[in-house]
């Protein structure tokens, strides 16, 4: 955090001043292990035995927030009998379809009708609770010790710093940054702290929570509005075909009837408004069949898989850098070399640009410039400091950003990008009587411009995506959405972002004028909220768990609920009493006033998730799908989901007991410094950051180099089926050998930022990657793998394809 969020980081300090413990575990030791009061390293990819073990630990001394728990999550509820744990099928759950790879899930639902059968007691075997305990009892501190490599001790200091710092009376976070998601079990990673924080009552309440450490790049803004391919804004999904331009089949399909989502209807309908007004009506279903459909796959690496193949014609690159960002280099650089056409965007020729001459296949002879038939287009940018818009970080806290300059010469925004290609497109056709043209002429494209390049106004657009009334006012909340399509709103979660006709992301209110809360600083999403499921910082009867961490609560006087200054997370007149009627089914009127968690359809927080997920309901501990090491929990070696590309292009090392996996016997993992951001292609070309940090280099420890030979301030080849780098060796005792499965195990460290342009370059981590994902996600496994490590700098030309082909051989990997 420190390393990758240090504005953010000192909120941290400030807390540690005042008192509070801060702990880090993380297989490297950083900038923030060094202002941490406790640094535990653990081998990388082994985070859910390590989590889980925490679960038991509470579990088995009976350190839950017993109240919160009953009342506040599904604990109580009882799962169908046919359910089967990993515990019962040695690392599966019931319902495994092994010729498909993917699981049937309803064994994993829950007892009864609705509301389904619930135990208050949490006696029953089957009751969510009871299954809990079980699934977890193997996850022990010893167990800890042999997957992880953390010392018992180690592990119950933190385990135990946790449960003391929980309760009614104190709270305590979990921060993770994106090495949490990238990982084939990255969602349940998340899960699994997520059960931690349920269990001893730190979901929404002041100082509790998780905090998704986001930021870089916009990634939480992104996701929001989204850029992802199966997401409308606000997390609305995307259609798919089976509905065609049914609205109604659409919903029905795509959300439940209770809490939040119960009014999915209002906020699509708004969206399309926004999106075709007078074009979108109640007969056609609101332009619902304007939108794309779903057919497939169609995240990034699966339409890497479709440019090879011949697929995917042209490639629109906008804000990131595959050749360098993504996993397995050369992969990505030969499908941008299958491309017909390839446009690029950015504020210097990054590697995706250069693929065609610069590449490190070019220097092997394997692409020769004059045979690449992909037409490339360059494109500059505007810089951040030249355009304005919103950021949104780890509080959901959109904060606007104020044009500073005018971008140079030919560069240009995103936004003057898209605006004007899209205006291009309308025009030409304009006369067009084809239907399937209507979708891109029906669009309300007027947003006004101005300055010297006719730039479109960035606060436009976001008083579109704010939303407006049948009589033209700004909506203030997504409650007043509506499916008649008298509103429009072209993102449901950020509905209020412009109430009363004011920019509230641009709110600069000063802290020494407002409480802590800083409800004026900014706006987050939904509704300014600055604490999610903020009802649950009060007990079932609407008082505040503890005076000193009161937040939000009930008042009888006023029949309604008040708070320190946050928006309420709540119906404001819902009593803590309140039971919904027969009638009561939809929206929020169908929740309790004791059901905190809105989003969920019975408004409590998940512990065991009976739907949703592809891999299962409860986190588990499988080996990262490179690993010197088999699963010492279950049978069941590495996730049984993890969605795997087996092809010419790339190839997998071989794990655990595998024949040949010795050929790669040490843990490589990479990540980012403060000083370069993200691939490199906005921080290798700024001389101060370029001679901070000159050259890739790779971290082992004194012992991993006195095994290998290697000199410190020398050079290291690191090699995988894939690829090998070279890169400076850093010897140093902030990466340390772990004592796993009974044997030593080594890490190597590698920072990804780097490629051949810019003013200081260096091989790409990257490259030694594989490609094998997250199936609930399609995030790459960036953060373990397997590898070798030897002295000297590696081969060039032609060499570099034998030496990597040797390795190969070796571990008996086909070519």
């Amino acid at each position: 955090m420190a390393e990758q969020h240090p504005v953010g980081f000192q909120w941290v300090i400030e807390a540690k001043e005042r008192g509070a413990t801060v702990m880090h575990v993380d297989p490297r030791y950083t900038r923030t292990s060094a202002m941490a009061d406790l640094h535990v390293p653990l081998r990388a990819g082994s985070d859910i035995a390590f989590l889980g073990a925490v679960i038991n630990h509470i579990l088995e001394n009976g350190r839950e927030f017993r109240e919160y728990v009953r009342t506040y999550t599904n604990a109580r509820m009882i799962v169908k009998q046919e359910f089967r744990d990993t515990e019962e099928l040695d690392g599966l759950f019931s319902g495994w379809q092994p010729g498909d790879g993917t699981y049937e899930p309803g064994s994993w639902g829950l007892e009864g009708g609705d509301p389904p059968a619930e135990d208050w007691e949490l006696e029953h075997p089957r009751c969510v609770f009871q299954i809990l305990k079980r699934h977890y009892a193997r996850y022990t501190p010893e167990l800890v010790e042999r997957v992880c490599g953390v010392p018992p001790a180690s592990f119950l200091q933190i385990a135990e710093t946790l449960c003391r710092n929980s309760g009614r009376e104190r709270t305590s976070a979990i921060c993770y940054a994106v090495g949490w998601t990238h990982h084939t079990t990255g969602v349940q990673i998340i899960r699994a702290a997520a059960i931690i924080q349920l269990l001893l009552g730190n979901i929404g309440r002041p100082g509790g929570g998780i905090l998704a450490l986001r930021g870089h790049a916009n990634i939480q803004g992104s996701t929001d509005i989204p850029t992802l391919y199966d997401m409308l804004p606000g997390y609305i999904p995307m259609p798919h075909p089976e509905c065609g331009d049914d609205l109604d089949c659409f919903v029905g399909q795509s959300g439940p009837n209770a809490g939040v989502w119960g009014s999915l209807k209002s906020y699509t309908v708004s969206l399309l408004k926004a999106w075709w007004g007078d074009a979108a009506t109640k007969e056609n279903g609101f332009c619902i069949g304007h939108l794309p459909r779903i057919d497939g796959d169609h995240s990034h690496y699966a339409m890497t898989q479709r440019m090879i193949d011949g697929l995917t014609k042209g490639f629109i690159v906008m804000g990131q850098n595959p050749a360098v960002g993504s996993a397995n280099g050369a992969m990505q650089r030969k499908a941008l070399a299958k491309l017909d056409w390839l446009v690029v965007r950015d504020t210097n020729e990054i590697e995706t640009a250069a693929f065609w001459y610069d590449t490190p296949q070019t220097e092997t002879g394997e692409h020769r410039p004059e045979d690449i038939g992909t037409e490339v287009f360059f494109l500059p940018a505007a810089a951040h400091t030249e355009k304005a818009g919103t950021f949104t970080n780890t509080q959901r806290l959109l904060q606007w950003r104020h044009q500073a300059v005018e971008p140079p010469q030919d560069a240009r925004s995103e936004l003057w990008f898209t605006y004007h290609l899209m205006r291009r497109i309308r025009d030409k056709l304009a006369d067009s009587g084809e239907e399937r043209d209507r979708p891109i002429r029906d669009l309300t494209w007027d947003y006004p411009v101005h300055g010297p390049h006719d730039e479109p106004d960035g606060e436009a657009v976001l008083r579109e995506i704010n939303g407006r009334r049948a009589d033209g006012e700004f909506v203030t909340k997504s409650q007043e959405l509506a499916p008649d399509g008298s509103t429009t709103c072209g993102s449901w979660i950020h509905a209020g972002i412009y109430a009363d006709g004011v920019n509230q992301s641009a709110r600069r209110k000063p802290a020494s004028e407002q409480n802590w809360v800083a409800a004026e600083w900014g706006w987050a999403w939904p509704g300014n909220r600055r604490i999610l499921y903020n009802r649950a910082s009060a007990d079932p009867e609407g008082r505040p768990w503890s005076e000193r961490k009161r937040y939000v609560w009930w008042s009888e006087e006023k029949q309604a609920w008040q708070s320190l200054g946050d928006e309420i997370d709540f119906p404001p007149g819902k009593a803590p009493d309140h039971v919904p009627g027969d009638d009561d089914t939809t929206g929020m009127e169908a929740l309790r006033g004791d059901a905190p968690f809105i989003l969920h359809p019975d408004g409590l927080g998940w512990l065991y998730v009976p739907s949703g997920l592809a891999d299962g309901p409860l986190p588990t501990h499988y080996e990262p799908h490179e690993s010197p090491f088999a699963n010492s929990v279950y049978a069941q070696d590495r996730s049984p989901t993890r969605e795997t590309f087996h092809t010419a292009d790339n190839p997998y090392n071989p794990s655990g007991g595998e024949a040949g996996a010795g050929t790669f016997p040490f843990v490589l993992t990479t990540y980012r410094l403060t000083e370069h951001h993200t691939a490199g292609g906005m921080s290798r070309s700024v001389p101060h950051l370029a001679e901070l940090q000159p050259e890739l280099f790779c971290e082992v420890s004194p012992q991993l180099a006195a095994e290998r030979g290697l000199e410190h301030g020398g050079w290291a080849t690191i090699a995988t089926a894939r690829a090998a780098i070279e890169a400076r060796v850093l010897v140093t005792e902030r990466i340390q050998p772990l004592h796993v499965a009974g044997r030593t195990a080594h890490q190597i460290g590698l920072p990804y930022h780097f490629g051949r342009r810019g003013l200081v370059t260096g091989d790409s981590a990257n490259d030694l990657l594989p490609i094998v994902l997250d199936l609930n996600t399609h995030i790459n496994e960036f953060k373990a793998a397997t590898c070798d490590i030897r002295p000297g700098r590696r081969p060039r030309g032609p060499a570099l394809l034998a030496y990597v082909e040797e390795y190969r051989r070796r571990a008996g990997v086909s070519s």
